[in-house]
């Protein structure tokens, strides 16, 4: 979609938009224009131009029912210091009243592929990257992923959503995990809990940036890792060379701990679909995303180690 001057809107996303360039009371009066940004399944991604600004800016105005599970004002906090951390965009505005966050737009870097992560320099640079957020500054909201599951399980209840037909199963599966995670005790640390690959930035060089922090929170460190490996598909060996690189040593109790984490990360983000089903206005089919992730979480649940997880950690 070509370039579009302020008071040209055309559809409902471009009217929202500009709604939202309306409080922005620096730019009052001048000649604004704006482009979509591609990515994305949960906003609508703009870039803005002002004129005379010597950068351009990123505006993400939030989707329809987002509310129910991003806290914008903790996305914020998080935003700001992962920058600080020296791994995001610097932010400029908060509105905080529309829930929308601008940006400094990040010339010079796109967005990453999970193509990209074939190379090992990537796959690195990621690994330092994800963990200086990890362990930067605290973050003002806790919410672990059982909090996120238990959560998203009560908004699909509320909204007649759908379950699985063996939903009760998966739920005793999952209790059975959360037991023993939560007795084996939690590393909580600063996470993104959203590690898609299109939420890493490379430069010129591969050096990594990232980006998105809408459901960030503090949680623990191996689900942050689980989520990544669930949105990476890395083979084992590759995901091997990954936990040695983010902790400087592989054992059986991480790998089996991330391993479970990973059935449960497919379940939140499965039971999330569902949510999303019900009231997201974007074009993309959360329905068949979410079975989808249904059958993930099955398959790591039903397999022979499961119990042997369960008493690694």
């Amino acid at each position: 979609m070509a370039r579009r001057a302020l008071g040209d809107a055309a559809t409902a996303a471009e009217q929202d938009l500009e709604a939202v360039l309306a409080a922005v009371e620096d730019w009052h009066g001048k000649a604004l224009s704006y482009e979509p940004v591609g990515g994305g399944i949960s906003n609508a991604n703009w870039r803005v131009f002002v004129p005379d600004q010597p950068v351009s800016y990123f505006v993400k105005v939030p989707g329809k029912g987002t509310e129910r599970f991003i806290d914008r004002s903790a996305a914020h906090d998080a935003s700001v210091k992962a920058h600080a951390a020296g791994v995001g965009a610097k932010v400029v505005r908060f509105l905080e009243r529309e829930g929308v966050e601008i940006f400094e737009f990040m010339e010079g870097l796109r967005t990453s592929t999970n193509g990209d992560f074939l190379d090992p320099t990537v796959r690195t640079n990621a690994v330092r990257a994800l963990r200086a957020f990890n362990e930067g500054e605290p973050l003002e909201l806790r919410k672990t992923l059982f909090d996120m599951i238990d959560e998203h399980i009560g908004q699909v209840l509320e909204l007649g959503g759908h379950f699985p037909k063996d939903f009760g199963w998966i739920n005793a599966k999952y209790r059975e995990a959360r037991h023993a995670l939560e007795a084996s005790g939690l590393d909580i640390v600063p996470c993104m809990n959203d590690t898609l690959a299109g939420n890493f930035l490379l430069d010129a060089e591969n050096n990594v940036k990232l980006v998105d922090f809408e459901y960030a929170s503090s949680n623990d460190r191996s689900a942050e890792l689980a989520v990544w490996f669930g949105e990476m598909f890395f083979p084992p060996e590759v995901e091997a060379e990954v936990v040695e690189e983010y902790f400087g040593r592989r054992d059986e109790a991480i790998v089996a701990r991330i391993t479970l984490y990973k059935a449960l990360a497919d379940v939140k983000w499965s039971t999330w679909a569902m949510v999303q089903h019900q009231v997201s206005a974007l074009e993309f089919d959360f329905f068949k995303y979410g079975v989808w992730k249904h059958m993930r979480a099955r398959s790591l649940m039903r397999d022979e180690n499961w119990a042997r997880w369960l008493a690694a950690i």
